[in-house]
């Protein structure tokens, strides 16, 4: 709710901690820890919430319980499921880039070509929206940073973010405390709240529509300048 207050523009809700080195958690407790919280909300917020989850069974029990969107961090590689249950609810999808999973995610990742590696894989998911009946217009994809991903290499796709803007309705970016933003000062996860604004400025400036953040009121105020830039800028330059 406080969120909300603060100008989010929707609520995503996990249950199974995506953090590098991490264990997968059964679709049961996903359900126990995110259906109180979910029916909590329904009432008080106006917000469209999505659900962070990989799972079919999660996703069809938030969906009918009043959540829109499903945030799957593998991209629809996971569960072959997940994309009919999606389209049976006429959800949104959010399609992230993973490579391997959370628990393996870091362990030497190497790409050939980066960008055309990740955009192969959200097109591979998106192929599996549309398979289902889902239709482009409901899939936002990420390009997964922190998600398999060395430093530079988050710095070669926010550099490179405009080259997921065709391929679907939206891009999501999602730079907020990622580990290389505390790569120059060292500072944990709930105090890198000026460096993950600098990665967010960016971000939007290039091409990101959608930002997932854990500081939603600072950063509002860094997408709203950046925006006000874009709008001179666009008008002054044609």
């Amino acid at each position: 709710m406080k969120l909300q207050e603060e100008g989010a523009d929707l609520l995503d809700l996990g249950a199974e901690s995506t953090r590098p080195g991490s264990e997968p958690v059964a679709a049961s407790e996903q359900l126990n820890r995110l259906l109180p919280v979910l029916d909590g909300l329904r009432t008080r917020i106006t917000s469209p919430i999505s659900i962070d989850t990989s799972l079919a069974e999660v996703a069809a029990e938030c969906l009918r319980k009043g959540a829109s969107i499903i945030n799957d961090v593998s991209g629809f590689h996971k569960d072959e499921l997940l994309p009919e249950i999606c389209a049976q609810h006429g959800a949104g999808v959010v399609l992230m880039h993973l490579r391997g999973t959370p628990k393996t995610m870091q362990q030497d990742p190497r790409y050939g070509d980066l960008i055309a590696e990740v955009k192969e894989y959200l097109r591979e998911g998106i192929a599996a929206a549309e398979a289902a009946g889902i239709r482009r217009e409901q899939v936002v994809v990420d390009p997964g940073l922190g998600f398999g991903k060395t430093f530079d290499q988050n710095y070669q796709l926010l550099s490179g973010l405009h080259s997921f803007a065709d391929l679907a309705a939206g891009l999501l970016a999602g730079p907020s405390r990622k580990a290389f933003t505390g790569e120059f000062s060292g500072l944990p996860p709930d105090e890198r709240q000026f460096s993950t604004a600098g990665a967010v400025a960016i971000a939007v400036l290039a091409g990101a529509d959608v930002v997932r953040v854990h500081d939603v009121a600072e950063m509002r105020q860094v997408t709203d300048i950046v925006d006000r830039y874009r709008e001179i800028h666009e008008r002054h330059t044609g």
